[in-house]
């Protein structure tokens, strides 16, 4: 049990140091305040969740609690989604309304990707 605490805080150190390095490439490149590095990331997570659910019965093994508890787990998450969403409403609902139908469309769609191409 104690191990499992180890990989979930060693696979969470990976996951958030990768998401802020994936958000700081993003806010030198970027050419929008869209928030297209949280909807990359979250997707990509589904993605990945997606792959795991397909090779895998979900097993509670290891890599489970490094990859899917710790390193997706801090990799992807709602809060960001949801911070960000709540300062486009302030300044374009446009903006807003599309972010969430885009996350939540794309996110859906990644995780089931990620279970049809490992059949």
């Amino acid at each position: 049990m104690i191990l499992n605490f180890l990989y979930v805080g060693l696979g969470g150190a990976l996951g958030a140091v990768s998401r802020l390095g994936i958000n700081e490439i993003f806010e030198r490149i970027s050419f929008t305040s869209f928030p297209l590095s949280t909807l990359l990331i979250n997707v990509l997570g589904c993605f990945f969740i997606g792959l795991y659910l397909g090779i895998n019965i979900p097993v509670k093994d290891s890599f489970y609690y490094f990859f899917i508890i710790g390193f997706l787990g801090s990799f992807t998450t709602m809060s960001a989604f949801t911070h960000q969403t709540i300062l486009m409403f302030n300044s374009n609902l446009i903006s807003a309304v599309s972010y969430i139908m885009l996350t939540i469309f794309l996110s859906i769609f990644a995780t089931y990707f990620g279970t049809l191409i490992t059949r």
